[in-house]
């Protein structure tokens, strides 16, 4: 360099660049890789380090473009007049302490043109060092990228957006879910005391009556009332009130049975899949299936001392399937009223039952569509 000449003055008298000819370099005035910086589309400056506040020292057409100042008005100065109000002062930090630390750095960062006009710039800065491994220059890279960035921004507020939306439905919905297990618990407690009134009814009918046969009418009566609670029970308990378990709802019935008739000796077995039908059907398939229980396990005469009552429940495609071996030489097929009021049943829940004797007792099956009628 010539005594007594700055970087800036050597430049007014060069302006073709050919400034890798001070880092040693094999390249003189004819450098290509000097042309292609100066003709390339991309926004490219150079500032010197050696210089007071590492002023810029060269800036290509592009660069002069997008932030529309000339050459004469950059040449010379610190970068962060292309910053504004609105530029991140965390991201000016990191450029900042990549330059000292003389680090490569990608940032998008808020830059401001000649006009005003403020666009993101996707700004890549790189050190070049010389042979002796000392940074000489500092090379940055420019693109606008505005477009990308609000485009970004918008995709960020659509976001939220959705995700606040989502949150005030997901508020409504619990708000909703909470009232709704409100009324369930209101009409749960509403339908149990029902029932009960209606069994104590019942039971002072029973203890009143004198005649036998009035007796086991209202017992039986009472059963089917037990029943219908037990399937409200099963529904309002179960985490989905819109179906129904026909394979846990008749073991559970079989348990309760048991209990009620402890001299039966009747044994219970399940072997269960798990069997749904909607709750619409919840209240006629128990019943239907109290009915069958009831003729099962109830004592009567010629009832054998080792009889088994095994129940199994699939779901084969469409349909929920209820089987109920009864192993005890036992004839329990329904008949007369019992036998009316599961015919009626059926059809009121669109469901099929048959019964069949085997060699040691009777099969009985109940068969319902999963699917609401």
């Amino acid at each position: 360099m010539a005594a007594g000449l700055t970087w800036s003055d050597r430049l007014e008298q060069r302006l073709d660049w050919t400034l890798t000819e001070a880092l040693d370099y094999d390249h003189g005035r004819g450098d290509p890789f000097a042309a292609a910086v100066r003709a390339t589309r991309m926004a490219m400056i150079i500032t010197d380090p050696q210089l007071p506040d590492n002023p810029i020292v060269f800036a290509n057409k592009a660069f002069q473009l997008l932030t529309g100042y000339d050459l004469h008005e950059v040449r010379g100065r610190n970068c962060r007049f292309l910053q504004g109000q609105d530029t991140d002062r965390q991201t000016i930090a990191r450029l900042r302490d990549a330059v000292e630390q003389g680090q490569d750095l990608s940032v998008d960062v808020l830059n401001y043109r000649k006009d005003g006009t403020p666009f993101w710039n996707a700004l890549y800065l790189s050190p070049v060092r010389d042979d002796a491994g000392r940074i000489r220059f500092f090379f940055a890279s420019q693109m606008d990228v505005t477009s990308r960035v609000e485009n970004q921004s918008k995709i960020e507020e659509e976001k939220e957006r959705v995700e606040a939306e989502v949150d005030r439905r997901m508020a409504q919905l619990r708000h909703s879910l909470d009232a709704q297990k409100l009324l369930l618990h209101e009409v749960d407690h509403r339908v149990k005391n029902n029932m009960t009134m209606i069994g104590s009814i019942l039971r002072l009918q029973m203890r009143e009556a004198d005649d036998a046969q009035t007796k086991v009418l209202l017992r039986a009566m009472m059963a089917r009332i037990d029943a219908l609670a037990a399937v409200h029970r099963s529904l309002y308990q179960s985490d989905d009130i819109t179906r129904f378990d026909i394979g846990t709802y008749a073991v559970n019935l079989a348990q309760d049975l048991g209990q009620v008739h402890p001299d039966s000796n009747i044994r219970i077995r399940a072997d269960l899949s798990r069997a749904e039908v909607p709750a619409g059907q919840a209240s006629a398939i128990g019943l239907i299936i109290n009915e069958i229980l009831t003729l099962a396990i109830a004592p009567a005469e010629g009832l054998s001392t080792q009889a088994v009552v095994t129940i199994s429940a699939t779901t084969e495609g469409r349909e929920a399937q209820l089987t109920i071996d009864i192993d005890g030489n036992r004839d329990v097929a329904p008949s007369g009223l019992g036998a009316m009021i599961i015919a009626r049943l059926a059809a009121q829940a669109r469901c099929q039952v048959g019964w069949q004797a085997t060699e040691t007792g009777t099969r009985l099956h109940v068969t319902a569509t999963r699917e609401a009628p």
